[in-house]
């Protein structure tokens, strides 16, 4: 993994915004914790008013090569990623406030993981950039969801928006989708300069901020 780049704070989530306001929890796709995250996560604290962490994956790594990026990804189970996002809010609310909202934000690998703490009952409303849930995770998502859809992109049988949405509003759940004409997948990684799409991702960064505000704050 020659391509593999050292990141700063590794294993320890950045953090952003006021304590006790709602908290927000920014996860990585499979390239790990890259540099445009910090701006992003930042933007979103200082537009939303709201309590942001960036949990780090990958202890300590991050990389621009997707073979690189799934060597990693695939290293990471999903008990451990569970771990890990549960260790940050559960730090966070250390401070005695328990009622604190709490909402995710998760890019591709990060969406997956997001979808799936919510199944749980972690978050009172999640964010998916170019990711679902397939047959595998058949359970319930009991709080609102948006999914930030590319254009172009492939997904594994059963796991396609058009049938993940079914299956939610099946379900009960409020959804909403968004599809950026012209993107691909990891449109909204300002890092991997042959995907990043700044007009869409723009679009989806402020779509994403009125959902989060509607839905944790009072």
């Amino acid at each position: 993994m020659a391509e593999l780049v050292p990141i700063p704070s590794p294993g320890v989530p950045l953090t952003y915004g006021d304590i006790g306001a709602p908290i927000v929890v920014v996860l990585h796709d499979m390239f790990g914790r890259l540099p445009w995250l910090e701006p992003y996560a930042e933007a979103l604290a200082n537009r939303g008013g709201l309590r942001v962490l960036v949990p780090d994956f990958y202890d300590g790594y991050a990389t621009t090569e997707s073979d690189d990026g799934r060597a990693l990804m695939t290293a990471l189970t999903d008990r451990g990623a569970a771990g890990i996002l549960s260790a940050a809010i559960d730090a966070e609310r250390g401070d005695g406030i328990d009622a604190q909202r709490v909402g995710l934000i998760g890019f591709s690998m990060g969406g997956r993981i997001a979808l799936r703490a919510a199944q749980e009952g972690l978050a009172d409303a999640v964010v998916a950039y170019y990711a679902t849930l397939g047959p595998g995770d058949p359970g319930i998502v009991p709080c609102p969801v948006l999914l930030h859809l590319a254009e172009d992109d492939a997904w594994a049988d059963g796991a396609d928006p058009d049938t993940f949405v079914a299956r939610l509003r099946d379900d009960g759940t409020p959804v909403a989708t968004h599809t950026y004409v012209g993107t691909l997948h990891s449109f909204a990684n300002a890092t991997l300069r042959e995907k990043v799409d700044g007009r869409a991702a723009a679009l989806a960064f402020a779509r994403t901020t009125v959902f989060l505000e509607s839905r944790l704050k009072d």
